[in-house]
């Protein structure tokens, strides 16, 4: 099927839920990925953070053929093995002491919301339900996470939201106090806001919100569905940082192009969960959790953390060069490890749609963000090439606008 009859199918038979871009995708294969007439592209996009090492990578490839082979499907009734050694690596690499198997960064989110309330529940704090999350999140669009997100462009419409849901100003340390009250059960943060804009915690924030819940009983939940397994340049995200949450919500690059999610949570926490208070159906599928077994085995096993942090650097200096050589389109180069935004001061749309001309995929969020996911798998050659293709698509949009 070529590409003009894909689209016609789409247009035709799916929800319009999408503004997709004119590319239809056939093949992938590394860091690149070509669509129906051919054309190749390098990938900087990495199907927003989920491939992690590359299109099809050999080790996914093989463990999903060979555990397809053995059994797809059960359901959480049974035992079954890629679950439980999935969850054994998870927590004995930083996931904490019990993991949670889901689908979704959005069911994450909305199984760790559950599971703080329940926690509170469980030790008689019936007054702690409210959920505490920051501006600009983005926790997904399920009702409970789109609850936590403070969107009201992306929240209209849906109303009556849960309640019991409550929003503070990201990284403003000044405003703790008054935002935490005896009602609180949790507060819910992206160490780095993905969709809000590539904007990074501050560690003394992170810290400061970490001493509170101590203080007051509240947990604190770390969502690093788009920032967690090696993106940040440690395999979670809270290692960067040096805070250690109560609960940590994965998903996106976990299953290494699979659909798979989870809640790790501390021996305390996760003791709330009891059997009925929560499940699912294909949570932990075998292949999913095939498929991710191998994607962390070689995350870890290959020391990709290191590569992520030694690669981020080289790119986000190439990007602090590219700002001084044009201010007056780069406004300011955010980021760490391999998640890196570029806010700038012309037409987001405008350069993405240049990027892709010449065959590199990137995209914009909050608006004006220029944002790259690339795999870890990348060269210095690949990142040279990243950069030079926006050089251009920046100098063709100054150009256009008679900067």
């Amino acid at each position: 099927m070529k590409g003009e009859a894909t689209k016609q199918l789409h247009s035709k038979y799916l929800m319009n839920t999408y503004s997709r871009y004119p590319i239809v995708f056939v093949r992938g294969e590394g860091a690149y990925v070509w669509d129906a007439e051919g054309k190749k592209y390098l990938d900087f996009l990495g199907g927003i953070a989920v491939n992690l090492l590359g299109h099809c990578h050999p080790s996914v490839v093989e463990a999903i053929t060979s555990q397809a082979k053995e059994l797809l499907h059960v359901s959480n009734l049974y035992y079954t093995e890629p679950a439980a050694k999935l969850a054994e690596l998870l927590s004995l690499n930083g996931g904490l002491d019990k993991i949670f198997f889901c689908n979704s960064g959005a069911e994450a989110n909305e199984g760790a919301i559950k599971l703080a309330r329940k926690f509170q529940w469980r030790r008689g704090h019936r007054e702690k339900y409210k959920i505490i999350s920051m501006t600009h999140s983005f926790h997904g669009r399920t009702l409970g996470a789109l609850s936590a997100t403070a969107k009201p462009q992306i929240q209209e419409g849906f109303g009556p939201l849960p309640s019991g849901f409550h929003t503070m100003g990201f990284n403003e340390i000044e405003r703790l106090d008054e935002a935490i009250d005896e009602s609180t059960a949790a507060f819910l943060i992206e160490p780095i806001q993905g969709e809000g804009g590539v904007h990074c915690a501050g560690k003394g924030f992170l810290e400061a919100l970490r001493a509170a819940c101590d203080r007051s009983g509240a947990l604190l939940i770390f969502d690093e569905v788009q920032c967690g397994m090696g993106r940040c340049g440690t395999l979670f995200a809270y290692e960067s940082f040096g805070v250690r949450p109560d609960i940590i919500t994965l998903a996106k690059g976990m299953g290494g192009g699979l659909p798979i999610g989870a809640i790790c949570a501390t021996d305390a926490v996760a003791n709330a969960f009891q059997p009925g208070d929560h499940g699912t159906t294909f949570g932990a599928n075998p292949v999913a959790a095939a498929a991710a077994l191998a994607t962390l085995r070689v995350l870890i096993e290959e020391n990709y953390s290191e590569r992520v942090a030694r690669m981020g650097g080289y790119l986000i200096s190439k990007f602090h060069a590219l700002q001084q050589k044009y201010p007056d389109v780069i406004r300011e180069v955010r980021g760490m490890g391999l998640m890196i935004g570029i806010e700038l001061r012309v037409d987001g749309a405008s350069l993405v749609a240049k990027c892709h001309e010449k065959g590199l995929l990137v995209n914009v969020v909050a608006g004006s963000v220029l944002r790259l996911l690339p795999p870890y798998i990348i060269t210095k050659e690949e990142v040279d090439r990243a950069v030079s293709i926006i050089e251009e698509a920046i100098k063709r949009v100054k150009n256009k606008r008679g900067l």
